[in-house]
């Protein structure tokens, strides 16, 4: 495409850069997004990036850290070559019937576009990302998919699509930013800026997300690493501790003892506040019922997921409700 083409030669020019940041975004996916950049300009020693800041309605978005970002509205905001959408939570809430028609008005002149997290839902509400692969969070795969049949949802780290740029989070999106570099000025500028934040990339983006990081453990404790990959694979019909036993030909009496020797807890426990877990993000950020949050995370009676979240967290998904802000 030639959008592309452009996106990804450099044509000794900068490029040009709109980040759009969103209240309630997490520090770190705007850092992956703007210190790549940063670093890029400085280690080539000229700038070869420019960007600005906008916010939906032109009032300051504050981040989950408690820091404000100031920023034009984006429907005051000039033209730019790349947009890039940057949001985490409650985004929802804060897409409007203006905001998307600014949105399509800069998609239609830019020669790329991106979002980073919860952004996706923006591109996609607009229609943009129609026919396109993209990445939501691994949190919101399945309603972002169900919400939007005709994006090629992917549970990747980062997806390029011809010129459609989605990342799943704060470290992939700083992978992704580093392909962009590579693509635009070569793969060496990519690395030292990589080796500036002392960073070991993962280019190929079509790595699955990881939803319990285990790489660090894979190397130290393999089969408990496995184990537990198995167990985040089916939080909603739970395998037995001797069917994972037998998927890793192992004995439950030796992945028992793995366990408590790497991670001091038996299996079942592990696996069990593994579910708990999973059931007390849902209640902190979904609406869900209380039966749909048992379901999903293996609980065939809903007293019994009431006595065990209540055990763990000193509370019912009701109170816990209640204090949310």
């Amino acid at each position: 495409m030639k959008n592309e083409s452009i996106l990804f030669n450099a044509q000794g020019r900068a490029l040009q850069v709109l980040v759009l940041v969103f209240d309630e975004t997490n520090a770190l996916s705007l850092a992956s997004v703007v210190d790549p950049l940063r670093a890029a300009n400085r280690r080539a020693g000229k700038r070869l990036f420019e960007w600005v800041f906008a916010t939906p309605t032109g009032t300051a978005s504050t981040l989950t850290a408690g820091i404000q970002i100031q920023g034009i509205s984006l429907s005051e905001a000039a033209s730019t070559d790349l947009l890039i959408c940057v949001g985490s939570f409650n985004i929802q809430r804060q897409i409007t019937p203006r905001l998307i028609t600014a949105i399509r008005w800069h998609a239609h002149r830019a020669i790329g576009i991106a979002a980073v997290d919860a952004g996706a839902w923006v591109l996609a509400g607009a229609g943009l990302l129609n026919g396109y692969a993209a990445t939501p969070h691994w949190e919101d795969h399945d309603a972002f998919a169900t919400a939007f049949p005709e994006v090629k949802t992917k549970r990747s780290r980062f997806e390029i699509d011809r010129n459609r740029l989605t990342t799943a989070g704060a470290a992939p999106c700083l992978d992704m930013m580093l392909e962009l570099i590579a693509r635009r000025h070569g793969a060496s500028l990519s690395a030292r800026v990589a080796s500036a934040f002392i960073y070991d990339p993962i280019t190929d983006g079509t790595a699955p997300q990881a939803t319990v990081p285990t790489a660090a453990l894979a190397r130290k404790a393999p089969l408990v690493a496995s184990a537990i990959s198995l167990m985040n694979s089916c939080l909603d019909d739970p395998m037995s501790i001797a069917e994972i036993s037998t998927a890793l030909n192992i004995s439950p009496r030796t992945l028992e003892l793995r366990f408590q020797k790497t991670l001091e807890t038996s299996p079942k426990a592990y696996f069990q506040n593994l579910r708990l877990s999973e059931a007390h993000r849902l209640a902190s950020d979904t609406n869900q019922p209380v039966q749909e949050i048992a379901l999903a995370t293996g609980f065939m009676s809903q007293a019994s997921f009431a006595r065990a979240f209540k055990a763990t967290y000193g509370q019912s998904v009701r109170d816990l409700r209640k204090s949310r802000p």
